[in-house]
């Protein structure tokens, strides 16, 4: 299988790979064809540890002021006169975190770009909203500044993985009011911590992704099992507990039905037009394993 000229892998390890797996490879190959290249959006949240959506189309590179902007076999050439402050992970070049923040946020999806945020944030507890929306309203460049805005502004570290993140960005868009983020329930010697929790319907609402019942951590019976006897600790609590997960986000009326069915109601319009977008985007492609991984993307103690 040719990954880009002169780069080769075996066609059955290929297949066997993910989609956001295909892409890291397919920036491995650009770095071996252009040493000292320097990725620059989602391509640089990639070497950052960030999450990205499904495989991208393009490789994102940043060359010198002087260059041309161009799109040329995969590779998608960025240029600025504006100073990017560049790190060094694993051997490749990448823009920092500040920047890739604002770079994907100003480019893309409203709800990939707060994923991407709430990453960082978890990632550098020196960052903050503040920082990055300092950086955002500093740059030169207008472009994509107000898009920006609206996930720079909505950023927290509270949410523990791409799911909750790009919940976070539907439930507002149905209508819903915003949950408050981790809230624990103690039930006799039990702690249970929420994913998030509207005080005044009394309503949980749980992210669940897939990696909780696939087998991989723990046999499914034994998740499910888990899941039932928490569930009971905090109905003592809650009124009512709704669960989704990626599947559910993306067809949008799943979402929204559990949140009914918990006891939760809209208090604003649904905003279609976000709405569908989102259901666009996740129906092609769901957020990277990046969230599968304990020690980046999950708080310690972590109960999935």
């Amino acid at each position: 299988m040719r990954v880009r000229r002169g780069v080769l892998a075996p066609a059955q390890q290929w297949a066997k790979l993910k989609p956001w797996e295909r892409y890291v490879a397919r920036i491995h190959a650009v770095v071996l064809l252009r040493p000292g290249v320097v990725m620059c959006g989602e391509s640089a949240a990639v070497v950052l540890g960030l999450p990205i959506f499904g495989e991208p189309a393009d490789v994102h590179v940043l060359d010198t002021p002087t260059a041309t902007a161009r799109l040329h076999g995969g590779i998608r050439v960025h240029t600025t006169h504006a100073d990017r402050a560049i790190v060094q992970v694993g051997g490749i070049l990448a823009t920092s975190m500040i920047d890739t923040v604002i770079d994907v946020a100003r480019s893309r999806h409203g709800a990939v770009g707060l994923a991407v945020a709430d990453a960082a944030l978890r990632a550098d507890p020196d960052l903050s909203v503040e920082t990055f929306v300092a950086a955002n309203e500093s740059r030169a460049s207008i472009r994509g500044r107000r898009v920006a805005r609206w996930a720079l502004h909505r950023a927290t570290a509270l949410a523990e993985t791409p799911l909750e993140s790009v919940s976070r960005a539907a439930i507002e868009w149905l209508g819903f009011e915003d949950p408050t983020l981790q809230v624990a329930f103690r039930t006799g010697g039990a702690l249970d911590r929420s994913d998030m929790w509207w005080e005044k319907a009394r309503v949980i609402g749980e992210a669940d992704g897939d990696i909780k019942y696939d087998g991989s951590l723990q046999p499914s019976a034994e998740a499910i099992r888990k899941e039932k006897d928490r569930d009971r600790r905090l109905r003592h609590h809650a009124s009512g507990i709704g669960h989704w997960g990626w599947s559910d986000v993306a067809r949008v009326a799943p979402l929204r039905d559990a949140l009914h069915h918990a006891g939760l109601r809209p208090v604003a319009p649904e905003t279609s037009r976000e709405l569908l977008s989102l259901s666009t985007l996740l129906g092609r492609r769901h957020a990277s394993g990046r969230d599968r991984a304990p020690d980046r993307e999950t708080a310690t103690g972590r109960r999935d």
